[in-house]
């Protein structure tokens, strides 16, 4: 029994120290900045999930920044637990719909956050971002919203967190999957559900990348002359196959990634 526990505490340290990791990883690629989140589904405890208290990700330090919430109803564990951020339903419900999803990330991004706006779809442009698909979902929260909602295009309750969840869909051959692993807020920026930390980061980056490069094509179709070619998307074979295949080198980004954030005087990982 005490090695058993001895293994439980170690996968939750990792965890621990991987969700830090993760926090600095994404401000440095500009992913989050002051504000924005990401957390993971407690590996021992499959219905509470992990996030930092309320504060900017790059700052995040020790697992004492770290609080455990039920996915319930988004409440800490701990009552006495530090304030934690207001849009945590966001990942309460998220994690409720879709069984399978393991950890979640919330960002702003500036490049994303046209096509949340624009009626123009945000498409898998390059073999990075296959995930994307044709056509990532766009959640507009007034369609959520009661009259006596505070309009700040803030998921600051349970239902609105759920019509958000259930705006990735469903996987139709894999149960507790959703069915997109991004979905776009209109306003406001995206979220991504993945089955781990390392994937939701790396996929997080390369959703905002994929979102520059189809807005450098873009600009560049507007002032093609007359009889171009169309922006070459990729296609569904493509989609299915580099979703595949960049899964499978996942480990090699977040190798780099957290050299990188290792390695700089701003971070500071204690877990």
């Amino acid at each position: 029994m005490a090695a058993s526990n001895q293994s439980d505490d170690t996968k939750l340290h990792q965890m621990q120290h991987d969700l830090i990791s993760a926090c600095h990883i994404l401000h440095h690629h500009h992913i989050l900045d002051a504000f924005g989140h990401i957390s993971f589904r407690h590996p021992l405890k499959d219905d509470v999930f992990v996030m930092s208290r309320n504060m900017a990700p790059g700052t995040v330090t020790s697992p004492t920044d770290l609080v455990e919430y039920s996915i319930k109803n988004a409440e800490p564990l701990d009552p006495a637990a530090p304030r934690g951020f207001l849009e945590r339903y966001i990942h309460s419900e998220c994690y409720k719909k879709h069984s399978a999803v393991r950890s979640v990330v919330h960002s702003h991004s500036e490049a994303v956050v046209p096509y949340t706006i624009s009626g123009v779809p945000l498409r898998a442009c390059f073999h990075m971002a296959g995930f994307l698909g044709n056509k990532v979902p766009v959640w507009d929260i007034i369609n959520a919203q009661k009259p006596d909602d505070i309009s700040d295009l803030l998921v600051r309750n349970k239902r609105l967190g759920a019509s958000l969840a259930a705006a990735f869909g469903s996987h139709g051959g894999k149960e507790g999957h959703p069915g997109s692993n991004v979905a776009l807020m209109r306003g406001h920026g995206f979220t991504i559900l993945s089955t781990s930390i390392q994937d939701c980061v790396m996929k997080a980056i390369y959703t905002e990348k994929n979102a520059t490069i189809q807005t450098t094509a873009l600009l560049q179709r507007a002032t093609s002359p007359s009889g171009s070619p169309p922006i070459c998307y990729l296609s569904e074979k493509e989609i299915h196959d580099t979703t595949w295949s960049i899964a499978e080198a996942s480990h090699r980004p977040w190798a780099l990634w957290l050299r990188e954030v290792e390695r700089s005087e701003i971070y500071e990982n204690l877990a």
